[in-house]
């Protein structure tokens, strides 16, 4: 069920209908998150109800994990035993799922190399939806109960309720225990304010995929396609710029609408991305881009890593250990490796040997070449993140500089006519000015949703109309999946 589907519409309709009407009541706590499980489970199974079976193996597993480290405070190493259960458990499942195939045809390969036979077996199943997502978030609640950071919840219902919770199931963002969790153990006031500013939100993360984000992808889509001979620079240049904004736009909307829709039910869910586009380096884009996810990275992995033995001199080391995984979460595929790991070579000597050094200029300058120089990086290495493996990659890299005569006769017309060609500039101009908009001048995003008044809805219908308009044109249609769906 998407989102951006009329089917979802209707489905949350009901739900807040009955959340609010006749569930929401102090007496009626356990009534209120069974419903919020039923209908997340609805939700999810709405894909493919078989892999419903994983989300509650997960859940019944750390929720048995989490009471059984409360009750051994003391004992290290039955807390370590649990502990390990429920590694085992979650990244088991998930290794299988995600990365068996991935790590058999690698092996195959390298055996290959050496002159050996390669393995006959494969996995014939599909990647479950929301795997990568639900799973981090399980495991932050067994690991923080384990460091002491977290008391156990005896409430069942609480916690499925938790891990299922329909809003940010499926792609985020990737909450902690100690932050959502006891949201479902106290009751919600019905606040007009927030379920307005929450459907408004949801409004804009829709405008964001459907009028710009899946616009964007029929290009994309379709220079991706094309035999590498058939790349000229205008293209690729095209090619790199759309797909990275429409990567962020397509991700940022769902945590938008995410966020929305979990304060239309009362919930506060956390921000995952603060204009990563606008970033003055590489170390200031992590820190703005999926940031569930880069701070579970650092909490769950890159801590752990400086507290080894000279782990903080093996700096570089963690670095890398920490991107690789980043690359390997996103898929099984050696160019989302890859892509983790060029980017973590950035951050190791980008940072150092052209930030720093630029920090020393006045600003705006500095400002100005801080980013430019990481918009260049960043959209180059989304390459990898996009292309389907690494002969694509590489023929979209040559594109780039590719600028021969019989290159440029194959150009923007064998993918968009000329309205299609300017009104996807448009959007990303628009864009790119109105984030700088909000980074430098105020958050107008916030003013919308926050606001009050005839003039917040009257721009909520604008954008109505224009999605609906745009949203209708051509091939263009709703209903298109989410780009991080597939992670």
């Amino acid at each position: 069920m998407q989102f951006n589907s009329a089917t979802f519409a209707v489905f949350m309709l009901i739900v807040l209908v009955l959340f609010w009407f006749f569930l929401n009541h102090p007496k009626r706590l356990n009534a209120r998150n069974s419903f919020i499980l039923c209908v997340s489970y609805l939700f999810y199974g709405w894909w493919d109800w078989r892999f419903l079976s994983l989300i509650v193996i997960s859940s019944g597993v750390d929720f048995a994990v989490g009471l059984k480290l409360g009750e051994k405070e003391k004992d290290r190493r039955q807390r370590k035993i649990w502990l390990g259960l429920s590694l085992l458990t979650n990244l088991g499942m998930l290794g299988a799922f995600k990365y068996f195939n991935f790590f058999l045809e690698s092996a195959d390969v390298a055996l290959q190399l050496f002159g050996l036979n390669a393995f006959d077996l494969r996995l014939q199943w599909i990647l479950p939806v929301g795997i990568s997502f639900y799973t981090f978030q399980t495991l932050s609640y067994t690991i923080d109960i384990y460091r002491g950071q977290l008391k156990p919840v005896s409430n069942p219902i609480s916690f499925f309720a938790f891990v299922a919770f329909f809003p940010q199931l499926v792609a985020g963002p990737i909450e902690r225990a100690k932050l959502l969790l006891p949201q479902f153990e106290n009751h919600h006031k019905f606040n007009e304010k927030e379920v307005k500013s929450g459907l408004l939100l949801v409004l804009w993360g829709l405008f964001k995929k459907i009028v710009i984000a899946d616009r964007l992808a029929l290009y994309v889509n379709e220079a991706y396609m094309l035999p590498g001979a058939d790349i000229s620079g205008p293209i690729a240049i095209a090619a790199v710029v759309f797909f990275t904004l429409q990567l962020y736009v397509d991700f940022s909307a769902y945590s938008e609408i995410a966020i929305g829709l979990a304060r239309m039910l009362g919930f506060k869910l956390s921000t995952n991305f603060v204009r990563p586009l606008l970033a003055n380096g590489f170390a200031d884009l992590w820190a703005r881009w999926h940031i569930s996810l880069t701070t579970w990275f650092r909490d769950y992995i890159m801590l752990p890593l400086r507290k080894l033995p000279n782990g903080k001199r093996r700096r570089a080391l963690n670095v890398m250990i920490v991107f690789f995984i980043t690359g390997l979460w996103h898929g099984a595929s050696w160019t989302f490796v890859l892509w983790g790991l060029v980017n973590g070579g950035f951050l190791l000597l980008f940072e150092p040997f052209v930030i720093r050094p630029l920090n020393q200029l006045p600003n705006p300058i500095s400002r100005i070449l801080r980013t430019g120089f990481t918009t260049i990086f960043m959209y180059g290495a989304l390459v990898l993140f996009r292309a389907p493996d690494l002969d694509a990659a590489g023929a979209m890299y040559a594109g780039l500089f590719n600028w021969s005569g019989s290159a440029m006769d194959t150009n923007h017309h064998l993918l968009f006519t000329d309205s299609e060609w300017i009104f996807s500039w448009f959007l990303v101009i628009g864009l790119l000015s109105f984030e700088a908009w909000q980074e430098y001048r105020g958050k107008l995003v916030e003013r919308f949703y926050e606001g009050v008044g005839l003039k917040r809805w009257l721009v909520a219908y604008v954008l109505v109309m224009v999605t609906v308009l745009l949203g209708s044109y051509g091939v263009y249609v709703l209903d298109k999946q989410f780009i991080y769906f597939q992670f």
